[in-house]
């Protein structure tokens, strides 16, 4: 199984906040099967110098239900969230994949600006 992560974000400051788009892709010649426990299947972090100071799943609660997904050969699925009210600075936003028995992420810098 091979999974390649690239991670996009965009600060928007007419409402304040941070869009992440997470992308997985199958990069093998086989499908991946993902397999999910709830109904949050991407982790996102942000950091400013390897202090988090926000986490997506903070403080909030997904529905506990089994799911799956199956990516075929250079299929891609994407996984979106939003930061809200971002402090003004230079982070490092990381993304994850929740899956049960694959792993992928991908990390980028981003800007708030004031």
């Amino acid at each position: 199984m091979s999974l390649e992560g690239a991670l996009e974000t965009a600060a928007d400051g007419g409402r304040d906040a941070v869009m992440f788009v997470f992308t997985v892709t199958n990069t093998s010649d086989e499908p991946v099967d993902l397999q999910f426990s709830d109904s949050c299947k991407a982790e996102f972090v942000v950091e400013d110098d390897a202090e988090e100071v926000w986490r997506f799943t903070e403080g909030r609660m997904f529905a506990q239900v089994l799911s799956s997904e199956t990516l075929g050969s250079g299929e891609a699925a994407t996984y979106e969230a939003e930061w809200s009210d971002p402090d003004p600075g230079e982070y490092t936003a990381i993304a994850e994949l929740r899956a049960q028995d694959a792993t992928c992420d991908a990390r980028t810098d981003v800007s708030v600006p004031p």
